[in-house]
């Protein structure tokens, strides 16, 4: 009898672990463990896709940094497939230098914004460093739209699948770990690699990137039950002696000693431990996206048969991952704004364009953001959008107003006419009032000049501005225009070098129509100078001949257009710009001096025609109008490129800088361009034009002989501004080529 209990005992025991083991296998619990490595985390993704096709499903996500990132999406219900489209339409650069496009700018701040490299704020009189390359406003509006769907959900364990990710405490120097809040701001505060984000304040705690403290959060994911762990390793090696070229690269691998010691200890903790092969790329290699990807594919399949073996020992969980579809528009009910103190909220919601209640397209909300950010005067907008119980959705958004009021501004630029010149700018914002601003820019280099500008932005309002400029330059003429205008004596040369002075002051007023259309009124005073240098042949002399030494008294009016997605290498949008001068008094004597008018329209399109070239068509022209027959310092000038130009030059390729001048003139211009990866350019360029005195009568006008030029070139739009190399040439009888050189911005 005993005997038979005993049997009937051990077999008992026998089938409760046969039966535990087959629990065990059905109710396999697996983690997902996605390190920060910047650029090199998007293989994540590559992962993640195999993960798919196999079938494993993911009971928790753990993620750091550039791995919260995208395990954050995962676990809100994307799958790897998705993820992959949407980061193959990322702009990055956009995304980690804030860059904000054209159209949210108004045309003070388009101005603003390109003509300036670095930008440094002055903070209790001294002058400091910015924190981070941005302040991730892009990367936040880009997450949150991403995320609406579960913009509800506060617990992450409460996804579709729980989630978690890790940051620091930049203050203390402590972990933090992520599992409750908005996803968004977690996720931000995660990735916010130094140097190149800002730090975020959330919750009254300074965070930083999570990679500092736990790149790879395999014990936390073990504490919470998981029984199986599929990580991806995407963090630096250490380098040889060979590899350490540079102060960046030394650092990099001082900070790389604690991760890979960590390491020893992480990696036992991972029973399917993926490595991709992406040694060769950085954590800012974004644009190497696609074999980054690719490599997490290939590194993933090298763990196939374990993938397909964890997907066997879920057989009543084992599905084809359902695709999420992401909010395109949310009815918003109301909205609030928290701590604005300086700015009121009919002010921002102006910005935003926000009424409510309505539906709005989520893209249309990012619109707004971006108008709001781009006036400079938030450090940074974070929104969320919840439901209450009632099923409103509100709209609640948290500002950061700048406190810094003053800032020193620098940038570098060289072409052919103004030659090499640094730009030193200082800004004060709020000098007078909450919404002005002074600038001025000193220009040095061999041709010194200066601007001040004041303007008080009132938005849709008029807006009031104050602008003053001293330009000076100096350039060879064409002597047959210098002996016309001054009856000179006959010298047997071909070209004499001019000094050009132009001071000009304006007070105008400018009301936005829209965002990209603005109208403006003003008054102007211009004084202008242009001499010669000294000229000696045989007995014939010209020393120091003044061509013009005159005040200019004027009213003007403006309407522009603004709708192009890039000044310098545009593919898309309209450009329109119409101006009428009047000028009826000068220093001159009433006797000697007759009131004229000038009147002058600017138009270009372009338009993308493929994935990589887009095609732009400019037509200009412009009329003098007055009784005077004689050369006017005002007339139109036409010829090179490459500067900022003033009064009435316009460029064109096969002429050098104001060779070609009239009282009237019409161009015609076409531009190829072919963007190569990343914001290389090659382009060119064929213009044509007519120009000469009064050229629109009817007997001048088919009369009238053409100029044409053209060229080819290669562009860089860089963090310095525009980097520009162009051959032109002209078919034109007597002319030859010649080359152009345009770096940085023009100013």
């Amino acid at each position: 009898m005993k005997l038979v209990l005993t049997l009937l005992l051990f077999a008992s025991i026998g089938n409760c672990v046969l039966a535990q083991k087959e629990s065990l296998k059905e109710d396999l619990k697996v983690g997902l463990v996605l390190s920060g490595g910047g650029a090199k985390g998007l293989a994540h993704i590559g992962v993640l896709k195999v993960i798919d096709e196999v079938g494993v499903k993911l009971d928790y996500i753990a993620g750091s940094s550039i791995g919260a990132v995208i395990g954050g999406l995962y676990a809100s219900g994307y799958t790897g497939k998705q993820l992959d489209s949407i980061f193959h339409t990322v702009d990055f650069n956009n995304l980690i230098q804030d860059k904000l496009p054209r159209r949210a700018k108004t045309f003070y701040e388009k101005e603003d914004a390109e003509k300036y490299a670095l930008t440094l704020p002055v903070v209790k009189g001294k002058i400091g460093l910015p924190k981070g390359i941005s302040n991730g406003q892009n990367f936040y509006n880009f997450y949150s739209k991403l995320t609406t769907h579960v913009k509800d959900v506060q617990d992450f364990s409460k996804l579709p699948i729980p989630f978690f990710c890790t940051a620091t405490n930049i203050e203390t120097g402590k972990g933090i770990i992520f599992d409750k809040g908005y996803l968004p701001e977690v996720v931000v505060a995660s990735g916010a690699l130094p140097s190149v984000y800002s730090p975020v304040l959330y919750k009254n705690k300074l965070i930083t990137d999570g990679g500092i403290t736990d790149n790879y959060p395999v014990e936390e994911i073990r504490r919470r039950g998981v029984e199986l762990v599929i990580g991806v390793d995407v963090q630096d090696t250490l380098m040889n002696r060979e590899e350490l070229n540079s102060l960046t690269d030394i650092m990099l691998q001082i900070n790389n000693f604690r991760t890979i010691n960590a390491m020893k200890k992480k990696k036992p903790l991972t029973d399917v431990f993926i490595r991709p092969d992406i040694k060769r790329f950085s954590v800012v290699s974004f644009d190497d996206g696609e074999e980054i990807i690719k490599e997490g594919v290939s590194a993933a399949k090298l763990h196939l048969d374990k993938l397909k073996e964890i997907a066997q020992k879920q057989p009543e969980r084992k599905q084809v991952k359902q695709a999420v579809l992401p909010t395109k528009s949310i009815k918003i009910d109301k909205v609030v704004i928290n701590k604005n103190v300086n700015y009121k909220k009919s002010y921002i919601e102006g910005k935003m364009k926000l009424r409510t209640p309505q539906i709005v397209e989520l893209e249309s909300l990012k619109r707004g953001l971006d108008n709001l950010y781009a006036t400079k005067n938030f450090q940074n907008i974070r929104y969320h959008i919840f439901t209450d119980s009632l099923k409103n959705n509100t709209l609640n958004v948290n500002i950061r107003e700048r406190k810094t009021k003053t800032y020193f501004r620098f940038g570098l630029h060289y072409d052919d006419l103004y030659k090499s010149a640094a730009i030193v700018n200082y800004t004060r914002k709020k000098l007078f009032f909450q919404n002005d601003v002074l600038s001025f820019d000193a220009i040095l280099g061999r041709r010194p000049r200066y601007t001040l500008d004041y303007y008080i932005d009132k938005g849709y309002y008029w807006s009031v501005g104050l602008h003053h400029r001293f330009y000076r330059f100096g350039r060879s003429l064409d002597f047959d225009f210098v002996r016309n205008r001054r009856n000179l004596p006959d010298i047997p040369i071909n070209f004499i070098d001019i000094t050009y002075l132009d001071v000009t002051s304006q007070l105008y007023a400018e009301t936005l129509l829209s965002q990209s259309l603005a109208f403006r009124l003003g008054v102007e005073h211009k004084f202008l100078k242009i001499e010669t240098d000294d000229v000696g042949l045989s007995d014939n002399n010209v020393r120091g001949t003044v061509l013009e030494d005159i005040d200019y008294y004027s009213f003007f009016s403006e309407l522009t257009y603004d709708s192009l997605d890039n000044k310098y290498f545009p593919s898309k949008g309209l450009f329109f710009k119409a101006n009428f001068r009047a000028y009826p008094i000068s220093s001159r004597s009433a006797s000697s001096f007759d009131e004229f008018a000038v009147t002058r329209a600017n138009l270009k399109y372009a338009t993308s025609i493929g994935k990589h070239v887009s095609l732009v068509g400019e037509l200009a022209s412009g009329i003098r109008l007055g009784r005077s027959s004689d050369v006017n310092p005002l007339d139109f000038f036409l010829g090179g490129f490459g500067n900022k130009t003033i009064n009435n030059q316009i460029p064109f390729f096969g002429r050098e800088f104001l060779e070609l001048t009239g009282d009237s003139f019409i161009k015609s211009a076409f531009i190829l361009d072919y963007k190569l990866l990343g914001s290389h350019h090659l382009n060119a360029t064929a213009n044509y034009a007519n120009i000469g005195e009064k050229i629109f009568n009817i007997d001048k006008w088919f009369r009238r002989v053409g100029f044409s030029g053209y060229a080819v070139g290669y562009g860089y739009d860089s963090v310095l501004g525009p980097m520009q190399l162009k051959y032109a040439f002209s078919t034109d009888p007597g002319v030859g080529g010649r080359i152009f050189i345009s770096i940085g911005y023009w100013f």
